[in-house]
């Protein structure tokens, strides 16, 4: 059976650039999936933000098949049920409670937990989860935190998000304990709302040129 600890990275697989969207109308899950598809996202992080959000789940994951979709800020146990119920492939969460990290473990979804410092750091890996995301991760150091975090938790992977954008992504695929690369700046709320998927999907694709080969 695949451990708490290796769950994470075989959700992930091969992306090394999770779009964090915000959807506020249902009717934009589906072309807002499909811009980032064609531009060679396919792992989507909606974030359960919004009283659409679990619906907007669904329908992506009805109307796109190519597209693997993530139950983001996940702060509740009942918010885990909630993407277990909507179909999440994983539950990305920016904070890790223990009441959060207890149901995580008896959960069968892969859960990546969030952490801004060491400690908080120290306190998931006891509780068996060494896939984090790094939040807010510019607020908190960068790439350079990161750098600094690869000595004493040799077995720890990142997640950076929080202020993250296209500018900083050399600097985080140099580092051998980033998994993947999140951020909002992919698909803009601001674009969601006026639609212009043509607009995300040519930014998803320029992302996609900048990864590390």
């Amino acid at each position: 059976m695949t451990s708490q600890s290796e769950m994470p990275l075989v959700a992930l697989g091969s992306t090394r650039l999770l779009p964090l969207v915000t959807i506020e109308r249902i009717a934009d899950a589906v072309p807002l999936a499909r811009a980032l598809v064609d531009g060679g996202l396919a792992t989507i992080e909606v974030a359960l933000r919004t009283p659409v959000a679990a619906a907007a789940i669904k329908e992506i994951l009805r109307h796109v098949p190519d597209a693997k979709v993530v139950a983001g800020n996940i702060l509740t146990p009942h918010d885990l049920a909630i993407a277990i119920h909507a179909g999440a492939h994983f539950a990305v969460s920016p904070i890790a409670t223990p009441a959060l990290l207890d149901a995580a473990v008896r959960c069968p979804l892969p859960f990546i937990p969030g952490i801004a410092t060491p400690s908080e750091l120290m306190g998931v890996i006891t509780k068996g989860f060494h896939v984090v995301k790094f939040f807010p991760s510019m607020a908190f150091g960068g790439p350079e935190a990161l750098r600094a975090m690869q000595a004493p938790f040799p077995h720890a992977r990142f997640l950076p998000t929080g202020g993250t954008s296209e500018s900083e992504l050399d600097a985080w695929f140099a580092l051998t304990n980033v998994v993947a690369v999140g951020g909002s700046w992919l698909a803009p709320s601001e674009d969601v709302r006026a639609g212009a998927w043509d607009k995300i999907r040519s930014r998803a694709a320029a992302a996609v040129a900048r990864l590390p080969g």
